[in-house]
């Protein structure tokens, strides 16, 4: 048995080390540079309390990119330094953020043990490699991203740290064998358990979902299916859940190897990024051979979003949580109960807020951030919750959940078809969505993201629109100028939102302009980037005529778009004549 001895090493600040809601986000060749990443993870052990520290049971995995398989190792030696009792690693140093989550809350080591947190390795949806992204977060015993409160804790020791503890002797632990290493140091024994990164996921995605109703869908020869992995960590859990439990056919699984680089690509699951599977549903600029499957899906590179489609159809995340929470009692034994209460982001589009109040369900609008939905899952008020960008979750854990989602509509697909499998023609995708919208309506919605727009002048924009909502007149006044047929804007204001949980106010939380006929427009800075902003401009009409709700979605926000870009000057302000993504 290895004896590891503790150093002290000095060491000084660096600048910008403050963790935002998604955690800590910079290049590779950031976190590269001696002592970063150690700083880092020493202010995260000063900022936690000592039972989370001394004795405690943490996770540390990521999504596979460039560079986690390093810092693992680092993050090993540091805890076993600091006193943490146990470290539990899944298999190649792979979970998805979701399947930490459900790790910390799930999980029961050999020895009884349970996790009291998590380093999670990932950037999200940001590309990886030598010269991309890489990113940290720490997640609570709750298995939640730590809160305001400690990330503040965070930052403020990353500011005057000048040591951190280490056991450099401690050799490297071999993260591709599964099983328990065991090192003794001077306050004991240390152990590495190294445990199968899709097990305790897939054990509680069964006792979600009917897999037996799933199975009979996929099984049956007119339905037909493709889920893209964009080549992130969801690939380490699709032929697992998709093939060997559902009995889809491997061929149905697209670039679901995970690689440090995501093949090259960018793992955002949007129709501007995830291009193989968009052609193959159909939705790509050329055709393609062959009819386009039912149903297809994509994930980010650590699994916590979703993009569903089906045959030649887009399905806007804001309408897929709106479907979901309709469904979900009648679909998913999991809420055969009935719902707690239903959520969305701020800048998500409202079609949420109908289905809660035609099912007379508690509905809650927060702040970006997966934080304050899972507030409202622990004090028992929220079961089904989602955001624009494409993040939709329950309370089964306390982040969002990509797969979580797609089973989520295979579900609703199923009881659809429950007795319809020998029929002529399945209940598809587009059928269930137009019929949600005779139901409910329909939010016409779409978002524009400039991405690394200057910080200084997204910064000016942003400021200039607050300006511009102590008169009101004058915006209508502009707004006519740009286009008579736009209603007026009734109110506008920054965003804020007072925590019915804990109490805690959250300002400055995005740009509203709010319109007459129900319309929005919302623009925000997101900080999820690496470098440079990226700007976020939403843009909904609400729409409850059904004979008006099959119009093509660009056509019929084309006159608010208009207005929107012409009154921010988004490209006097940023330079850009057009957005780096439109979804």
């Amino acid at each position: 048995m290895t004896v590891f001895q503790v150093t002290r090493v000095d060491t000084k600040p660096f600048d910008g080390q403050k963790p935002g809601t998604s955690g800590l986000r910079k290049k590779v060749k950031v976190f590269v540079q001696p002592h970063y990443l150690q700083n880092f993870v020493q202010s995260t052990f000063y900022a936690l309390s000592a039972e989370n520290v001394r004795g405690a049971t943490l996770v540390v995995s990521g999504d596979g990119r460039y560079y986690s398989k390093d810092a693992i190792q680092i993050i090993i030696k540091m805890a076993a330094a600091n006193g943490v009792r146990r470290v539990w690693v899944g298999q190649n140093g792979l979970l998805s953020t979701p399947a930490v989550s459900a790790v910390i809350r799930e999980r029961f080591g050999h020895d009884g043990s349970k996790a009291t947190g998590a380093f999670i390795l990932t950037a999200s949806h940001n590309p990886g490699g030598p010269h991309e992204d890489f990113g940290i977060k720490y997640n609570m015993g709750n298995g939640g991203p730590a809160p305001e409160g400690i990330t503040d804790k965070i930052f403020e020791h990353t500011k005057t740290i000048s040591e951190y503890l280490i056991a450099e002797n401690l050799p490297d632990v071999d993260i591709s064998a599964i099983g328990v290493t065991t090192f003794t140091g001077p306050e004991g024994q240390f152990d590495v358990d190294v445990f199968d990164s899709a097990s305790d996921y897939v054990k509680l995605m069964k006792s979600i979902f009917d897999f037996e109703s799933i199975r009979k869908l996929l099984s049956n020869a007119k339905f037909t299916f493709c889920y893209d992995a964009l080549h992130g960590v969801a690939g380490a859990y699709a032929n697992r859940i998709f093939v060997e439990e559902l009995g889809a056919q491997e061929s149905s699984l697209l670039n679901c190897v995970p690689k440090e680089d995501f093949g090259g690509g960018h793992p955002d699951p949007n129709l501007t990024y995830a291009k193989e599977l968009v052609a193959r549903m159909g939705l790509g600029k050329s055709s393609v051979a062959g009819e386009p499957p039912e149903f297809g899906a994509a994930a980010d590179g650590d699994a916590d979003r979703n993009m569903i489609l089906g045959k030649r159809f887009f399905v806007t995340p804001s309408d897929s949580v709106a479907i979901i929470a309709a469904n979900a009692v009648e679909s998913i034994p999991y809420f055969s109960g009935g719902l707690k209460g239903v959520a969305r982001s701020m800048p998500t589009s409202a079609a949420l807020d109908v289905v809660a109040k035609h099912l007379n369900l508690k509905f809650f609008e927060v702040p970006t951030g997966w934080k304050f939905f899972g507030n409202l899952m622990d004090a028992g008020m929220c079961s089904v919750c989602g955001e624009e960008s494409f993040g939709t979750g329950s309370d089964h854990i306390r982040e969002k959940d990509g797969i979580w989602a797609v089973l989520a509509w295979l579900s609703i697909l199923a009881h659809k078809n429950k007795d319809n499998l020998n029929g002529d023609k399945l209940v598809s995708v587009e059928d269930i969505v137009r019929k949600h919208w005779e139901v409910y309506g329909r939010h016409y919605y779409t978002r524009y993201d400039y991405e690394n727009v200057d910080s200084g002048a997204a910064k000016n924009l942003m400021e200039n629109l607050i300006k511009m909502q102590s008169s009101l007149p004058e915006v209508n006044k502009i707004i006519k100028g740009i286009c008579s047929d736009v209603s007026n804007v009734v109110h506008a204001d920054e965003f804020e939102y007072n925590d019915p949980v804990d109490g805690s106010v959250s300002k400055h939380q995005g740009i509203r302009y709010l319109f007459e006929d129900g319309s929005r427009l919302v623009f925000r800075l997101s900080g999820t980037g690496s470098e440079g902003a990226t700007i976020r401009l939403y843009i909904e009409q609400y729409e409850k005529d059904p004979s008006k709700t099959g119009r093509d979605s660009q056509e019929a926000l084309a006159p608010l778009v208009d207005v929107a870009l012409k009154l921010s000057k988004m490209e006097g302000f940023t330079g850009r004549s057009a957005p780096t993504v439109i979804t």
